[in-house]
């Protein structure tokens, strides 16, 4: 279903889709902490109530503050991408809103309570008894996760769509829950809710780490090292077994994003798995390759077939090299963070301290900004590798977007908008990093920077 006749121009096709990579990519930085970044701030002072642990209960209210201050700034991010959907795609919402509504829905009852338990969290911390003022960041916790759950349910049914009927071209017989449980929400959901929290807790251990680099070795930063630092290399295993599981999904669900991402022309077995390598004259060059490891990990043996890009019309593929470019980025670093949490796990069952390398410091200090890639370069897999279609195989992106005049013009404001945003988010941060910080208790007020 189109609303109009009148096509968008290519320019302006692109400008709305360069728009909404650039809000959804600024967006999506901020939702990871929001998701990650209270469960890691009620954690710490749980520690400090329950050991008496001065460090923790200062860790804890140093990162409330900054939770504030990227939650505010994520509300104004969240606001215009909610009009861009409407602005940008009118084909689709027109089309189908009704199916995808519920989790909107939800979601916003989500927020509201994140909003409502976060100002109470931070304005009563002095004001209400210890273990209550903790119990109340728990709805922050869970209203976070649930946030990020129904936004992405919305994702995974543009990758999966269910729920409706068709009838002559039209939206009939709406399930919204089939709709929003569809077959790639559970692996999409939860592959992304620990990309939430890996992003939240390298990015902090990173802070700390470079101010270790500093000669800042007290407890403190000891502590806001660690904490975060372990949640995420925790994690990290984790969020490969269910990469793994994703990539098998994909290969049955939806052949040929998997083989845009793995650069393969050509359907057959004995399907080699390609590290690296660049696509170029419709083949992949330079790669390392496995022999047969991609079928054996679809099917688990080597004669496993394996559907290429030749299965589909030319027209209805992606972009082979944005897409395996991508998925090779996020893979590398993947494994990266993984080895650099064995390193700390090795260290720390041998002699229950850091590494003493200056090099594990500096390379906690990368972790932070290579797991913020590691998100980019997933989200542009999954988005870039569904195109020609924004719904799966039911709408093409060029038929969905508004075919007014002039989207140009709303990419240099939003811009302009972002610019701002960071530079005033930025400001605040440093700001919070080298004020005097008052803590929850009286006989603490000491001046500390991680």
């Amino acid at each position: 279903m189109v609303l109009s006749d009148v096509a968008a121009t290519p320019a302006d096709l692109v400008a709305a889709r360069v728009q909404m990579a650039i809000s959804l990519g600024w967006h999506i930085i901020l939702a990871c902490f929001g998701v990650g970044m209270p469960a890691l701030t009620v954690f710490a002072q749980w520690r400090g109530l329950r050991t008496g642990d001065e460090a923790y209960e200062r860790l804890a209210h140093r990162w409330a503050k900054a939770m504030g201050v990227l939650f505010a700034v994520g509300a104004v991010s969240g606001t215009i991408l909610s009009f861009e959907m409407g602005l940008l795609w009118p084909g689709l919402m027109a089309t189908y809103g009704q199916v995808i509504g519920l989790p909107f829905a939800l979601e916003g009852f989500a927020f509201f309570i994140e909003a409502v338990f976060l100002g109470i969290y931070l304005y009563a911390w002095n004001r209400l008894p210890p273990r209550l003022h903790l119990l109340t960041g728990l709805p922050v916790c869970v209203a976070g996760v649930a946030s990020a759950f129904f936004v992405v349910s919305v994702n995974a049914w543009m990758n999966q769509p269910r729920g409706f009927d068709l009838t002559n071209g039209t939206v009939t017989g709406v399930r919204p829950w089939e709709a929003m449980f569809n077959p790639a929400t559970p692996l999409q959901t939860v592959h992304m809710i620990l990309a939430a929290f890996m992003v939240a807790g390298f990015g902090i251990a990173a802070v700390y780490a470079a101010a270790m680099l500093r000669g800042r070795r007290d407890r403190y930063h000891r502590i806001g090292l660690l904490l975060p630092f372990t949640a995420a290399a925790a994690i990290t295993p984790v969020q490969i077994v269910i990469g793994d599981s994703l990539a098998r999904f994909l290969a049955h669900h939806q052949p040929t994003k998997l083989a845009a991402m793995e650069g393969l022309n050509r359907t057959s077995s004995h399907v080699d798995l390609s590290l690296g390598g660049v696509y170029l004259d419709g083949r992949l060059r330079y790669a390392l390759h496995i022999p047969d490891a991609l079928s054996i990990l679809v099917g688990f043996r080597p004669s496993t077939v394996v559907q290429g890009l030749d299965a589909v019309p030319a027209a209805d593929r992606p972009p082979v090299t944005p897409v395996h470019l991508c998925f090779q980025v996020m893979v590398a670093i993947g494994l990266g963070l993984l080895l650099l949490g064995l390193w700390l796990g090795l260290t720390w069952w041998r002699r229950r301290d850091l590494p003493r390398s200056r090099w594990f410091l500096r390379l906690t200090v990368l972790s932070g900004p290579a797991a913020v890639v590691a998100l980019e370069t997933g989200w542009i897999t999954t988005e870039v590798g569904r195109q020609p279609w924004v719904v799966w195989r039911h709408l093409r992106t060029a038929d969905a977007v508004n075919p007014a005049p002039g989207l140009w013009a709303g990419l240099v404001v939003v811009l302009a908008v972002y610019v701002v945003l960071t530079v005033a988010t930025v400001y605040v941060l440093n700001r919070l990093r080298t004020q005097r910080v008052t803590a929850p208790q009286e006989g603490w007020a000491e001046e500390f920077a991680p």
